[in-house]
Parts: C-alpha cells; structure tokens; sequence
C-alpha cells in the first residue's frame, strides 16, 4: 500500500497565499510549489528587479527544500513563469548559479503573478 502525500512545513520560507502547501512530499519525492519574491521576514516582494526577484524565489525554494530534507543538487526539474520574456536571459544568469545541476525545465511568459511579482518558480526534486 503506498504511502498518503505529507504536507510539508517549511518556517523560514514565505507563508502560503491560499489553501495549499509549500510542498507535498510523496516518498522520495517533493513537489514544492511555485515560489515568488516574497521575503519571509517582512511579508513583502522583493524590489522590482528580475535577477533580485529570481534569487529571492530561489532562496525561498532553497528553504522549502531544506525542510523537506533535500536540496538544490536534487532538483529534477523545474517550471518557470515570466511576465515578460524581455527578462529571459537576466533570469538566466541568477538561475544558473544556483542550478548548477541543469534539472529539466519549463519557462514560459504568464500575464500576471501574484503579488505583481515578476516571476515564478516551482518544482520536483527528490529526498534522501
């Protein structure tokens, strides 16, 4: 019988906006979900600036992750969401620092995120 999908807690990552998780974890398996540029500590979203808005939804995951028991190094893939694909190649840089280990990947363009944020991130990785 397999095991029911665990809620996972994560204190030093942004609370929820609505009725979900910050992530599901499902065995060996961890479903975070998308992270924006809010920081935990002040409530508020990053400045309006793509590559400060992509390092603070990365942190954010980082956290999800920890708490989870994983980390960046186990991500297996990601999905990215732009408001504007002018933003694709700064996004780029500050993903690429902390995904050294190039996971799958999604990005596409959305007309809109919470908050007025800028991008999104969410993802599938994996636990020890």
């Amino acid at each position: 019988m397999s095991q029911a999908p665990k809620p996972v807690s994560a204190p030093r990552a942004p609370a929820a906006l609505g009725p979900y998780s910050a992530a599901m974890a499902c065995g060996n398996l961890l479903f975070l979900s998308g992270q924006t540029p809010i920081d935990p500590v002040t409530g508020e979203l990053a400045e309006a600036d793509i590559r400060v808005q992509t390092e603070r939804c990365i942190l954010n995951l980082q956290a999800v992750l920890e708490a989870a028991g994983s980390s960046l190094e186990q991500v297996a893939k990601t999905t990215c969401f732009l408001t504007d694909m002018a933003h694709f190649a700064a996004f780029n840089e500050v993903y690429a620092r902390f995904f050294t280990g190039k996971p799958a990947r999604s990005t596409v363009a959305v007309k809109a995120l919470p908050k007025g944020a800028m991008v999104e991130i969410e993802l599938i990785a994996v636990k020890d």
